[in-house]
């Protein structure tokens, strides 16, 4: 097996500085990403950042590779565009809970049924930060919040059990408050062919004066340090995806290696789309290209 040189991390910082409420969660990811990628000396070119709409979706930004931001709950589809177009690229989608699970939720499910191999790691913050502070998806009931003053009356979305019964073939959970075990989960996702979910507990320090950093320290524990914890059994990833109250579980709840959609669909046999010829005389290219621009 070739040996991995890791990079300096200042490959991948960026010129423009993140402008996240001081405390936010979302410096923690930003840095685990770009610790992850350094880790697996990922050359910035080969990197693809994609995201969303919200504080979070910001992200693509501040990071030193190609990024795209794109449309609220759509970045899923653009990223599984560039991925089709070229498996060279490490695809990250970087997102909040708003964001991807709740506008983006349709392309987050058949994502995974279709084990795309893209990572998508989601800063769940349980609250909408961008638009100061109604309800989003994942927070919790009876919490009050800007549109929801006598408290949230509806479920949360359970992210990862969402994801392990849809077809993710690596589905784990991160916090922002541990930096290091945040940025090796997201090296394992990138590492892993397949679709890869890495959702973290991102505090918004703004907005959501429940779900904050201690609030997360005080119950998190860590899968990998469980005995027995087995990350192939996934009747036992679910069973531990609805922990939640006193001890809430983060690390790599489930790993399966499975085919991906690139290896299966025909169109691609031949190798991803920017390597295939287009078919197309150099005369008529010119024209097209020459009407369109």
């Amino acid at each position: 097996m070739a040996t991995v040189v890791a990079l300096p991390i200042e490959r991948y910082e960026s010129i423009v500085e993140p402008d996240w409420c001081p405390g936010c969660g979302d410096f923690g990811v930003l840095r685990a990403l770009q610790i992850a990628a350094a880790k697996l000396a990922i050359d910035p070119k080969d990197l693809f950042v994609v995201s969303g709409i919200g504080c979070s979706s910001n992200l693509p930004g501040y990071i030193h590779a190609y990024g795209v931001h794109s449309l609220h709950g759509r970045a899923v589809a653009v990223a599984t565009g560039a991925k089709l177009a070229n498996h060279d690229l490490k695809v990250v989608i970087t997102g909040g809970d708003g964001d991807g699970y709740g506008i983006g939720l349709g392309h987050f499910i058949h994502a995974m049924r279709r084990n795309l191999d893209l990572t998508y790691i989601v800063m769940n913050n349980q609250i909408y930060g961008l638009t100061t502070g109604q309800a989003s998806p994942t927070t919790m009931k009876e919490v009050r919040t800007k549109s929801t003053p006598l408290g949230n009356i509806e479920l949360p979305i359970n992210p990862i059990a969402l994801a392990l019964v849809s077809g993710a073939t690596y589905v784990s959970r991160g916090f922002s408050g541990e930096n290091k075990h945040l940025a090796d989960l997201i090296a394992g996702a990138i590492e892993h062919k397949g679709f890869s979910l890495v959702d973290v507990f991102s505090p918004c320090v703004t907005y959501n004066k429940v779900n904050t950093y201690d609030y997360f320290r005080k119950r998190i524990y860590k899968l990998d340090q469980e005995q027995g914890y087995d990350v192939k059994n996934i009747g036992l990833a679910l069973e531990r995806s609805f922990e939640w109250g006193e001890r809430i579980p983060i690390g790599v709840f489930y790993r399966d290696e499975q085919p991906t959609y690139e290896d299966c669909e025909v169109a691609l046999r031949n190798g991803p789309l920017v390597k295939q010829p287009l078919g197309l005389s150099k005369e008529l290219f010119d024209e097209l290209m020459e009407e369109f621009m």
